[in-house]
């Protein structure tokens, strides 16, 4: 039998809510390695006055059309509410209306083990990591659909007995529902499951979740119907013993980009990891397993298709075997390769500071934002991104979102300084979607024959404005140095900053020599940047420039050079004396370059400016072997030692003992290079 997305199996025909509107972005909430997207259904005003969390919808299972839902999308279409106690949690969760709750702190329930009964229509949100639901958690009854439980932590209603058969205290439980999407939550230490998704519910998403300390994690089905479509994707399931997850009879189970953790020598040991029972038809790909016991059986009449994972000090039983279906026919997604998984979900799960905080101020400012479409095909207001910033006023006040539809925009894109409060929004459901990229590099002519434009000048984006945002895309260069080697000056920057209060969160910006380029709009100005959940790609000096910048929950990728070469260098900082420059902090290192090929930066003194003090710090970070063992090198007659180059707490084949040539910062330093010192002030957020 054939397979479609328009048409699921074991149902009854969808029916249509309502006609669609164009999308609409409103530029706030952007998950890590995702995009919270604002529903078609929305009407124009709800997309201009609600924050992106608020709006956001589901992707996987939960966003396919059927049992007469169109989609997962929650409270979208009712009121936001904040609620800080119990009681206001349960009477808007079982109303009739639907909402948006937002829990504001910390509620412990009376008795312990409550579980709230969800009402249809509802997103239950957290406040950034404030929102906190303490021995007890949430139950879905038969019939209960579009629902969204996200960014919340639920805990401790563990009575003291571990495989506890008396207290059904699960943090969530479904009997019955369909369209649910559970995200960025952090579930533990209860003392039943974590997550139970029973009874034929159907279309369910879990995603980007941290699952951890107790018995049984997640268990899937306990019916004789073969119903079940679920999508599990990037979880951190970790310290848990059984039902990571356990699948029941389920139609279609797709689980991708997923982290099963065992750590040695603690009281609890993994009894087996992912584990297909009954005629479940399961697809694994590119999730990571590590020191799990039996990380993936399957029963006799189950089927298990496995792509692309790792498995590393694993035992028992690994199985797979059968056909079981292509998750593509039913809705997009784009796999993250395996061997980053780890580093990703260590920073990416659980609940994220931008989600669920849109305080008044930032409301109204959020309302007063405009959005700009800009889509190849000419669907948008614009075909390409330079003539959507073109059109912004000079000295806009007010946020403005260019929101740009997935597909390849082959052009160089200027936001100058007059025109702050810019947001690049890519709409596809991966930034590896929404691609802006072109081939200019330092030697390269300009068309008018006034000069090469040199490395500053090769940009593919270069931004000049202040509180300039960019979210969901790809920026590239894409010069070719082995068919220009006769070109005089290979340097080729994907992206120019040389501004103030710059945000790039869940991006790619990849190129081979200068690839980013943090400038400032001159020595003497202050230019902040923060990189979160990003790739950063490329081999010579790829982060480079004077900025005050971060890069923290990201994979920096070494890249070999054009001939097959490896060697190269992370940093070129500039820094001016006084100031702060490089800050890298829990992210990973790593790529498919030879090992001890790459130093983690050197001093830049740009133009033999004997007055710059370059910075580079790298801590909690996870090293490839690539780094050399000396990670810090001289360039162009200044020594690094003269210079600030240190580490604090790397780990990994990369990281290394602390000696005259690898200095190390100690506890008391460290405490003053934290992202708050660097960020000095400035809290970033989506408006």
């Amino acid at each position: 039998m054939s397979e479609h997305r328009s048409r699921a199996r074991h149902r009854r025909p969808a029916t249509l809510l309502a006609a669609g509107l164009p999308l609409a972005l409103a530029g706030a909430g952007v998950t890590m390695y995702g995009t919270d997207f604002v529903s078609p259904r929305a009407t124009a005003a709800t997309a201009a006055a609600a924050p992106a969390w608020a709006t956001a919808t589901a992707d996987g299972f939960a966003s396919v059309d059927a049992l007469g839902q169109n989609g997962t999308y929650g409270g979208r279409d009712g009121r936001t509410v904040t609620v800080r106690t119990q009681a206001d949690l349960e009477r808007y969760a079982t109303a009739a209306e639907p909402y948006v709750i937002v829990v504001a702190g910390t509620i412990t329930m009376n008795p312990v083990g409550k579980e709230i009964k969800v009402a249809s229509d509802k997103t239950i949100v957290g406040s950034g990591t404030s929102g906190h639901i303490v021995g007890g958690g949430f139950f879905l009854g038969p019939g209960v659909h579009n629902v969204i439980i996200r960014n919340l932590t639920i805990r401790d209603a563990y009575q003291g007995i571990w495989n506890d058969k008396e207290h059904d205290f699960d943090a969530i439980q479904m009997d019955g529902a369909h369209h649910v999407w559970i995200d960025h939550n952090d579930l533990r230490n209860m003392a039943d499951g974590l997550i139970d998704v029973r009874k034929d519910s159907t279309y369910v998403t879990v995603s980007w979740n941290k699952l951890s300390q107790n018995n049984k994690t997640f268990g899937i089905g306990w019916t004789e119907n073969v119903t079940t479509d679920i999508t599990i994707h990037h979880n951190w399931i970790r310290e848990t013993e059984q039902r990571n997850p356990s699948t029941d009879n389920a139609a279609h189970a797709h689980l991708y980009n997923n982290f099963l953790e065992d750590v040695a020598n603690t009281g609890i040991t993994s009894s087996y990891g992912n584990y297909a029972r009954g005629a479940t038809r399961m697809v694994l790909e590119n999730s990571s397993f590590q020191g799990i016991r039996n990380p993936v059986i399957k029963d006799a009449t189950a089927t298990i298709v496995q792509r692309g994972n790792v498995f590393s000090g694993t035992s028992g039983r690994n199985e797979s075997g059968g056909t079981a279906f292509d998750p593509k026919a039913y809705y997009p997604y784009t796999l993250d390769k395996a061997a980053d998984v780890p580093s990703l979900l260590k920073s990416g799960t659980g609940p994220r500071a931008t989600i669920g905080t849109t305080a008044t101020a930032a409301s109204t400012k959020a309302a007063a934002a405009t959005t700009l479409t800009v889509a190849k095909d000419g669907t948008g207001q614009y075909r390409t991104v330079q003539a959507a910033v073109n059109a912004i006023p000079a000295n806009n006040p007010s946020r403005v979102v260019v929101s740009i539809k997935p597909g390849t925009y082959r052009e160089t894109v200027k936001v100058p300084s007059d025109k702050p409060h810019v947001t690049f929004q890519g709409t596809g459901g991966s930034r590896k979607d929404t691609v802006i990229v072109y081939d200019n590099a330092a030697g390269t002519r300009k068309p008018d024959g006034s000069g090469t434009y040199g490395t500053s000048g090769s940009a593919t984006v270069a931004v000049e404005a202040d509180d300039f945002q960019a979210r969901n895309l790809t920026i590239s260069n894409d010069f070719d140095e082995r068919a220009n080697q006769s070109l005089s000056g290979h340097q080729a920057v994907a992206l120019r900053t040389a501004a103030d209060r710059i945000l790039l969160d869940g991006v790619i910006v990849e190129g081979d020599q200068d690839t980013l380029l943090l400038d400032t709009a001159a020595k003497d100005k202050l230019g902040r940047v923060r990189v979160t959940g990003s790739y950063i790609v490329g081999n010579v000096d790829f982060v480079f420039g004077r900025a005050t910048a971060v890069i923290d929950r990201s994979v920096i990728t070494l890249k070999k050079r054009w001939d097959g070469t490896s060697a190269g260098y992370v940093t070129a900082p500039s820094t001016a004396a006084n100031r702060k420059g490089f800050l890298i902090a829990d992210s990973t290192v790593n790529g498919a370059v030879s090992d001890r090929s790459f130093s983690l930066g050197r001093p830049w003194h740009a133009g033999g400016d004997a007055s710059l003090d370059p910075q580079t710090t790298v801590r909690n970070t996870t090293l490839s072997a690539a780094i050399r063992t000396t990670p810090w090198t001289d360039m162009s007659g200044f020594s690094w030692k003269d210079d600030r180059f240190a580490e604090y707490r790397n780990t990994g084949p990369g990281s290394g003992p602390a000696s005259s040539n690898r200095p190390h910062l100690t506890d008391t330093q460290a405490a003053d290079q934290e992202i708050t010192d660097w960020l000095s002030g400035w809290t970033p957020t989506a408006s």
